[in-house]
């Protein structure tokens, strides 16, 4: 009876307890649900400043603007540079390279040397010249002997018609042998008098960049070998792709505006002047051609590139800086803004809406009001990030 006495005590305990615990969490439920249905009804707080922090943060306000946000296509891209600014270098000729005088970066003019070249068959060829060079003097000397002889009449016309065609034979092998070391970048000048060249150069065709270096000291290369790449980044642009849907909207001279994925925070403003005509198939989108009107310095083709292309101008909307919206856990915010002064002092107050936002161009977003605000209520214009961070910190008091 003793025992079933203090079961029944304990029992009545242990109801009782969980009983208690039930009507303290209800009771802390009720007051979570009011505080986030008056956070709901009355906004997320304000933030107090002072005049001398309001001035110091150089916060702007005005009114709720209108502006005209354009229409646009959104495209996505490479940065390049046309064909005629890159150039691969080759040996021309079978040879050893001897020494390399670029490293890949080096900023190089049209025609410095980039590296020298020797092989036995470049002392031949020169040597060749030479001596080819040599046997047409002497049969010009014959050619205009017999001319003579011929012209009056002591001369026979067989022996002038030989003559003749030696020269001339003798005469296109030199042209020939001048072209090739003319291509080898040799004064044939200088040969003539004489000077051998032992190292032939490898020279620039293009003013530029040293993009590539392929070979190294004592490596023997192919005529068809590449030695260097050279290419001009003082031309580089933006080579983006439109969908066949927006073809129509796009022409020559409307402006872009460029963000780069490897440089964030930082977007630059472009022109088309090029459109294609033909449609690639994967996907079904044209090449169009823009040139970056900013400086290029820091660009590299082959960055990928993200555009929006400006094709006509929009309605009139309600539109704020980028920089006066702020999202907070899936919603977006701007702020009213009210002066007020006490005591000879001067304070502001801002205070959190909910907006929606629309269509954004050159740094400005569209907004729409959930609900109306009071006839000429003011907004800040910029430093939403601060005010959101400030009213994190569950500030209600005034900001010194």
């Amino acid at each position: 009876m003793k025992k079933h006495f203090i079961k029944l005590f304990t029992l009545f305990i242990a109801t009782s307890f969980f009983v208690a615990c039930n009507n303290g969490g209800g009771e802390e439920g009720e007051t979570a649900a009011q505080e986030e249905q008056a956070l709901e009804e009355g906004g997320m707080g304000e933030v107090h400043l002072s005049e001398l922090k309001f001035n110091s943060l150089g916060i702007k306000v005005d009114t709720l603007p209108t502006r005209p946000l354009s229409e646009i296509v959104e495209a996505t891209g490479q940065l390049k540079v046309p064909p005629q600014y890159e150039a691969t270098v080759t040996a021309i000729l079978g040879a050893n390279v001897t020494s390399i005088e670029v490293i890949e970066g080096d900023e190089v003019r049209k025609g410095q040397t980039l590296a020298y070249l020797s092989h036995p068959n470049l002392t031949s060829l020169q040597t060749d010249y030479m001596t080819t060079y040599s046997r047409m003097q002497n049969l010009e000397q014959e050619f205009n002997r017999q001319q003579r002889l011929y012209e009056q009449e002591v001369g026979s016309g067989k022996l002038f018609q030989q003559a003749q065609a030696d020269y001339q034979v003798v005469q296109a092998e030199v042209k020939g042998l001048e072209s090739q070391l003319r291509r080898l970048n040799l004064n044939v000048t200088s040969i003539r008098e004489g000077n051998i060249n032992e190292n032939i150069p490898v020279v620039s065709p293009i003013q530029g960049n040293i993009e590539d270096v392929s070979v190294k000291i004592g490596q023997y290369v192919d005529p068809q070998t590449e030695l260097f790449e050279v290419i001009n980044t003082e031309h580089v642009h933006a080579d983006l792709m439109v969908f066949a849907k927006d073809v129509y909207k796009i022409k020559e001279g409307q402006k872009v505006l460029l963000q780069m994925e490897s440089i964030p925070g930082r977007s630059y403003t472009a022109e088309i002047y090029s459109v294609g005509k033909k449609f690639e198939q994967n996907p079904k989108a044209i090449h169009v051609h823009a040139e970056i009107q900013e400086e290029t310095e820091n660009l590299v083709p082959g960055m990928y590139i993200n555009g929006r292309i400006i094709t006509g101008t929009g309605t009139e909307v309600t539109a704020l800086p980028e920089e006066a919206i702020i999202e907070e856990e899936g919603k977006f915010y701007i702020f009213t803004a009210e002066k007020h002064e006490e005591n000879g002092e001067t304070e502001w107050s801002f205070k959190p809406v909910e907006v929606i936002t629309g269509e954004e161009n050159e740094g400005w977003v569209e907004i729409k009001l959930l609900q109306p605000l009071p006839e000429d209520a003011k907004v800040a214009w910029n430093n939403a990030y601060y005010l959101i961070a400030e009213m994190k910190k569950g500030e209600t008091g005034h900001d010194d």
